[in-house]
């Protein structure tokens, strides 16, 4: 599940987006964001996501991508927080008894698999200790707002790709609300990109009225500073 594969492909996309953020960031924000107390970046990544109470063959797997700060308090002790901006939820591969609970009729004339999916913010506050290996646990309440929901229908067979939306916000509720916790490791040593794995358990019913239908996601993320090493070149010439 957790692949060379998809480590080197989210550490290649992460760099190329971040090429092109990090100019834009330090137009906006200099290097102010970056200091001995905070550090600032991007966090990108893939999550594996499931809702319990469905019969869903398969975890939804998405890209998620957003930003963070990381505050330094005593000791090897950190305050974790941000917003993953593009950050998707739900299950893949949805069985006839979904679909009948989702009030979606199937397709019948194409062969294909049927998906929930839910866009949200999601904002992290979580308690991070660091090791001085480098490694690092962190735990702590997660915030999801969902702004966008839908059961999509995907089908490429015999060259004919065809997908389908059928949304559902007025069925989700707007706030998620759990826990998540995770542990990763520190590439470089000072200001340097941050690789980890955390896992989140909603306590909120996904579906309005329905008890049980809780998220759950396993998160692989890259964690990159953005003009942390600049802020560095720079006291180091003064």
């Amino acid at each position: 599940m957790l692949n060379k594969k998809c480590i080197t492909l989210l550490v290649f996309v992460l760099i190329g987006f971040t090429s092109h953020s990090q100019v834009l960031l330090s137009i906006l924000f200099g290097d102010k964001l970056n200091s001995d107390g905070l550090e600032f970046g991007l966090e990108g990544g893939f999550n594996w996501s499931d809702i319990s109470g469905l019969d869903a063959d398969k975890r939804l797997s998405t890209f998620n991508l957003g930003f963070y700060f990381d505050f330094r308090l005593k000791n090897q002790w950190n305050i974790y927080t941000g917003v993953l901006v593009k950050a998707k939820m739900g299950d893949h591969k949805l069985s006839p008894e979904d679909l009948a609970f989702l009030e979606i009729t199937p397709n019948l004339e194409e062969n294909g698999n049927y998906s929930q999916v839910l866009n949200y913010f999601v904002v992290p506050a979580l308690l991070k200790y660091n090791f001085k290996n480098r490694m690092y646990v962190e735990a702590g309440p997660q915030f999801g707002l969902m702004y966008k929901s839908w059961v999509e229908f995907e089908s490429d067979l015999d060259n004919k790709y065809i997908k389908t939306k059928d949304y559902n916000k007025d069925k989700i509720n707007r706030l998620d609300t759990g826990i998540t916790f995770g542990t990763g490791y520190k590439i470089l040593p000072e200001n340097g990109m941050t690789i980890g794995i955390k896992y989140y358990y909603g306590f909120t019913n996904v579906y309005k009225g329905v008890s049980g239908s809780n998220n759950s996601s396993l998160f692989l993320k890259l964690n990159v500073p953005i003009g942390a090493n600049k802020k560095k070149e720079n006291t180091s010439t003064n």
